[in-house]
């Protein structure tokens, strides 16, 4: 079987999160992910608890199935050998400001010059077409500048604050890796390449106003906006007698099956708040306080049961031990040991996606520059051409040196 994206190379100058998330689900689907790193490395190598220095676990969870070169792009000779790579990639995928790889050089002309078929996809903060365009941007700034920041006061938070997840870095990978496949889409049917510019704050705003545009959406508007489930203070887990239970009653049929489970169908059927979803959605703060009383008259195992042979949606609430003990994701071998060559035994993360007809890669994440002279050697640099660029700093790294 061949990998789904097997002959697509991609140039990855990224650092950190979007980036290095992005690149990582296109090498999952079997692209040729060549990782180039600045002196000294991604930054996330140095993030949580290490064995070895360089290798900590959100650098490792994020630049699986790549090779790492390490090359330095202020210097001559590094650019050099970065544009004679771009002779044969695909993809050029960087996440710094526009206007710092243009004083690098490296804007999407250089490479364009280098192969016209290149697709050149920027993942940073702000279009550059508005005043915000030369701002830095992180993922803590982007979600409080997209709403979700205040929205979760709305919904019950006593003062603002951030998902603890870095959501918008991930969410603005996933939308770089649909543009990018889009784009090689596009280049098999006219042999163009392309720039791609993939925005996290109008990306983010898009994301979360899809939900929450409400009201707003009309001229002149019908409400203040926001989604009246989703923001609800009680749309949370059920506190059930002996701990916590996830639980969804969403539609007609399961509000009737909830009804008969409990047994309180004929006082169900006569409350008016519940007939309809409209209904319901008018009345949720109400509705969840009162299912929220129910639930803690029965233990987290038996709602389990009662709520399953019911048909109504529930899973358990999971923390960060109890998701290693979840009997879907131990049958699926989700968190599989491997053995890394650097690093020992790893609890990875695998890939959620599955084809039939392909087969996806799975190479432990790269030690820093660990690819170079053999990334160097297929761009036809000599051993002594590899040899010099390492000595005068604009690749590496340099040998260890022997005592």
């Amino acid at each position: 079987m061949m990998e789904m994206l097997q002959g697509v190379r991609v140039l990855d100058l990224t650092a950190v999160l979007m980036g290095p998330y992005a690149s990582q689900t296109l090498g999952d689907y079997g692209a040729d992910i060549i990782k180039v790193e600045a002196p000294g490395g991604d930054v996330t190598r140095q993030i949580g608890p290490v064995l070895n220095e360089g290798m900590g676990p959100v650098f490792l969870n994020a630049n699986r199935n790549k090779r790492s070169i390490a090359l330095d792009l202020k210097h001559p000779d590094g650019r050099e050998a970065l544009l004679r790579l771009a002779k044969t990639a695909d993809v050029v995928l960087y996440n710094i400001r526009p206007q710092a790889m243009e004083r690098l050089g490296l804007g999407y002309e250089a490479f364009q010059a280098e192969n016209p078929g290149i697709i050149y996809a920027g993942v940073f903060g702000f279009g550059q077409d508005g005043p915000y365009a030369r701002k830095p941007a992180y993922d803590d700034l982007i979600q409080g500048a997209s709403t979700i920041a205040s929205l979760m006061t709305v919904s019950g938070s006593d003062r603002p604050r951030y998902v603890p997840n870095a959501m918008a870095d991930r969410t603005v990978g996933l939308f770089a890796v649909t543009a990018i496949l889009a784009a090689l889409h596009q280049r098999s049917r006219t042999g163009k390449g392309t720039r791609l510019d993939i925005p996290m704050f109008e990306t983010m705003v898009s994301f979360m106003m899809g939900d929450h545009m409400g009201g707003l959406t009309f001229d002149p508007p019908l409400d203040k906006g926001g989604y009246g489930r989703q923001l609800s203070p009680y749309r949370r887990p059920f506190q059930t007698s002996d701990g916590y239970i996830c639980a969804l009653i969403y539609t007609d049929k399961q509000w009737q099956s909830y009804a008969r489970a409990t047994g309180q169908e004929q006082a169900m059927s006569a409350d008016p708040r519940l007939q309809t979803i409209a209904s319901r959605l008018a009345h949720i703060d109400d509705i969840y306080a009162e299912l929220e009383a129910q639930f803690l008259d029965r233990s987290t195992a038996e709602w389990t049961r009662l709520l399953t042979d019911a048909d109504i949606p529930t899973l358990p609430m999971h923390t960060l031990e109890t998701i290693f003990e979840d009997e879907h994701l131990a049958a699926l071998d989700f968190f599989p040991l491997i053995d890394h060559p650097t690093e020992g035994k790893l609890r990875a993360i695998r890939f959620p996606v599955k084809s039939a007809g392909a087969e996806l890669p799975d190479t432990p994440a790269p030690t820093y520059g660990q690819h170079s002279a053999e990334i160097l050697r297929e761009a036809g640099y000599s051993d002594e051409e590899i040899a010099a660029l390492t000595a005068a700093g604009a690749a590496g790294p340099k040998p260890a040196q022997r005592t």
